[in-house]
């Protein structure tokens, strides 16, 4: 079973990782299904979700909603640096001029300074997501030299579907509208029947990841937005 795999994967991590593993979380589309394995284990296990100040309002609720169904303790909040903002993106355009700048400092950054201190982190990513995420392992040494965790890797759209009927998960509220992968307002949309998982994301660019795990560059290669 997917889910004894799963869980045993997170209990020799926590264990080789006493006080120094983190999970994160974007409380998205599937997200309940990690957070309801991590509940079982640890309740007290450190949740970061990087609020990138374009999220759903939905989404927002969706994490009280988790946070207190699975009773975690320990959800923290990261994100970016107003002072930064205000200077570099003033009119709250920089995802349509310079998305990858735009999630450096509204995600990847925030992420970057709140792992600090952890030597492990765990993810969601699954393969079947498609895209970069197709030869994904269980667990990778990211380029930062923290071990990455992904205990869904190798799990289905079924399976996921299947646990969250078994353990009667609520699901995010925009899941009903056909959204199967949720990010940032401006950069998501419904992704269409047949289309991958998460073709709604920057859809009509070349962009299929935020940069957290790819570690694509962030900085403004012109540097006109740049105070």
């Amino acid at each position: 079973m997917p889910a004894e795999a799963a869980t045993e994967l997170l209990r020799s991590m926590t264990r080789a990782f006493p006080g120094r593993i983190a999970a994160v979380s974007s409380f998205g589309a599937e997200s309940a299904v990690l957070l309801h394995l991590l509940a079982s284990i640890d309740r007290t296990m450190p949740v970061i979700f990087v609020d990138t100040g374009k999220l759903f309002g939905e989404t927002l609720a969706y994490r009280e909603t988790l946070a207190h169904r699975l009773r975690l303790t320990d959800v923290r909040t990261a994100g970016p640096d107003p002072a930064v903002m205000a200077t570099q993106d003033v009119h709250g355009t920089l995802w349509r001029e310079a998305p990858d700048y735009c999630c450096g400092l509204r995600k990847v950054d925030p992420l970057d300074a709140a792992l600090q201190g952890f030597a492990a982190w765990i993810t969601g990513r699954k393969r079947a997501q498609g895209g970069s995420r197709v030869g994904l392992d269980s667990v990778e040494i990211g380029p930062d030299g923290r071990i990455k965790i992904n205990p869904l890797a190798e799990w289905s759209a079924a399976e996921i579907a299947a646990y969250f009927v078994a353990h009667d998960l609520p699901r995010h509220p925009l899941a009903a509208f056909g959204y199967r992968s949720i990010g940032c307002t401006p950069c998501t949309r419904v992704a269409a029947p047949g289309e991958a998982p998460r073709a709604g994301r920057w859809a009509g660019t070349d962009k299929t990841e935020c940069g957290i795990h790819t570690r694509r560059p962030i900085s403004d290669p012109s540097g006109s937005l740049r105070a």
